[in-house]
């Protein structure tokens, strides 16, 4: 992903000001893929100076803070998220040095920066896996390796440890010739798996945040946290156990999701380590006064997601909630859409965040052609028709700035992955906005008022409260509000949809509402 804003928000609260919350509770952090957002050098790569140049433009638009996507040293076979060494810069993005100034400059600026935390796998360059691969002391356990299994049918040849299946297609465990096992790799060959049944590896990674927490930084995102750990084949007899099938008949036996992976995420321990972790944030928590937030990415149900917040005893982590990307679709209704909120509201914990993913200036998707096709994952389909599907090419494209060559994004060479074709119409320059503080506080409701409109409400008694319209269908609806305390009898427009027929500054009676088709409209009360 890029370019996110990610709106943490606290459900029902009292009217506060913002001084007497924790920054994080009301915080928009901005995410940047670094490759992606400004190249300062004209070598067709974004990179930190770039970013840096752009502080105060983000400053401007309200953001809280920003969410750096991995700028670590990396081989970059799979762009920057095959880490050779947590602690160093990636040249192409810049030194250090930069890092420390772009953090200088944000202070100054009042925004707080987060980095990407990559802690599932690293780099085959890593040294780490070097000494591991020779079994040098001290690391002969800090990857999972594991000897092969004689085929039945062919004595004498030798099959992969299990039949688990890598989520870039095909296994899990690649040969390595000079150990003379295979190691797991989750993703690409090129990213093999730490072990975190190994302690040193759990202190090792724990140094890797206090040494960026050392430099100042407010927190993490960690990607694909609930995949740590893998069962202990000790409790199998010795081996791995073969995952079952899935059922789903739109993949084939090379496909991550042929399978029900019940052996290769969501373990128990694995809420553990990040509640580890979140007890490392707190040291600095408590010695800085400034909370240390730690985001964690986990593709999976809603109840395993909710644990990332902690349990009675530990606290732990903001879990994203990606609820809405499995649960609704273009065909799904507005009792649809108020289901799946209340799912995530109903089972998050009491006194928790919730956060809310969107984009900043609406930008679309690239085209990416099978030639210029840069991600591992898309590559390894291996089908020049249907890559598209598993590239994550299309929101990695460089980002907008405005309507000149290359759209603003570098003055140099060509950019690493094309410009979209709609630069011109979509970009910053032509799409500038202000910040809205209101509906960071109050109370949440979410009404199905029918099967097309779905009304979102952020309610305060005595103060700004906004309304959120919302018409699903293909022909215009008429909505009365009458119901909807503490709305007086006019609201304002402040935003709309290209569809609409009301635009900003527009005043509406609450019981009587045209909605246009396929139209969202932002209300406001005076």
């Amino acid at each position: 992903m890029k370019l996110i804003l990610v709106l943490t928000v606290t459900i029902k609260l009292a009217i506060v000001s913002a001084t007497d919350t924790e920054w994080w509770k009301t915080a928009l952090i901005y995410q940047i893929y670094p490759r992606s957002f400004k190249d300062s050098d004209g070598d067709g790569i974004g990179d930190l100076t770039g970013i840096k140049e752009k502080l105060p433009y983000l400053k401007s638009t309200g953001v809280d803070g920003i969410w750096l996507s991995p700028i670590y040293l990396s081989p970059m076979r799979d762009f920057g998220y095959d880490i050779t060494d947590y602690k160093q810069i990636a040249p192409e993005y810049g030194t250090m040095k930069d890092f420390q100034e772009l953090l200088k400059e944000a202070r100054k600026l009042g925004l707080r920066v987060i980095l990407d935390f990559v802690p599932n796998h690293t780099s085959n360059e890593s040294d780490w896996f070097i000494r591991s691969a020779r079994r040098e002391p001290g690391y002969e356990d800090f990857y999972v390796w594991a000897d092969g299994i004689v085929d039945p049918e062919r004595p004498g040849e030798v099959l992969p440890p299990s039949n688990w299946m890598s989520h870039f297609r095909k296994s899990m465990w690649e040969y390595h010739p000079g150990r003379g096992q295979y190691y797991l790799h989750q993703f690409a060959i090129g990213q093999p798996d730490l072990n975190y049944r190994s302690q040193r590896v759990q202190a090792e990674m724990k140094g890797v945040l206090r040494f960026w927490l050392d430099l100042g930084v407010s927190g993490f995102r960690v990607d694909v946290i609930n995949l740590l750990y893998e069962v202990d084949p000790k409790n199998y007899g010795g081996v791995f156990p073969d995952e079952p099938l899935s059922g789903n008949s739109d993949t084939d036996p090379d496909d991550h999701d042929h399978y029900h992976h019940i052996y290769t995420q969501d373990l128990d321990e694995t809420y553990e380590v990040a509640y580890d972790w979140r007890e490392v944030l707190n040291e600095y928590t408590e010695k800085h006064g400034e909370y240390k937030m730690i985001l964690s990415e986990a593709y999976t149900s809603v109840l395993n997601t909710i644990r990332f917040y902690g349990n009675e005893s530990r606290d732990g982590t903001i879990p994203f909630n990606f609820i809405f990307l499995g649960e609704i679709n273009k065909n799904s209704t507005a009792r649809d859409i108020k289901t799946t909120v209340d799912k995530w509201m109903t089972y998050m914990p009491h006194n928790k965040v919730a956060n809310w993913v969107g984009e900043e200036i609406g930008m679309t998707d690239g085209h990416v052609s099978w030639e210029d096709t840069k991600d591992p994952q898309a590559c390894n389909t291996d089908d020049p028709i249907n890559y598209w599907k598993k590239s994550r090419d299309p929101n990695r494209t460089p980002y907008h700035w405005d309507s000149s060559v290359f759209a603003g994004f570098t003055c140099g060479v060509a950019p690493w992955l094309p410009v979209a074709d709609n630069y011109k119409e979509i970009n910053l320059q032509a799409q500038l906005r202000t910040r809205r503080t209101a509906g960071k506080f109050g109370d949440l409701g979410i009404l199905a008022y029918t099967e097309d409109i779905l009304v979102v409400t952020r309610l305060l008694p005595n103060a700004r409260s906004i309304v959120g319209v919302i018409n699903l269908s293909n022909k215009p609806q008429l909505v009365d509000l009458s119901s909807v305390t503490l709305l007086p009898k006019y609201l304002k427009v402040v935003a709309s949809g290209v569809n609409c027929t009301q635009t900003k500054g527009f005043i509406l009676l609450k019981n009587y509402i045209t909605v246009s088709s396929n139209c969202a409209l932002l209300l406001q009360t005076e």
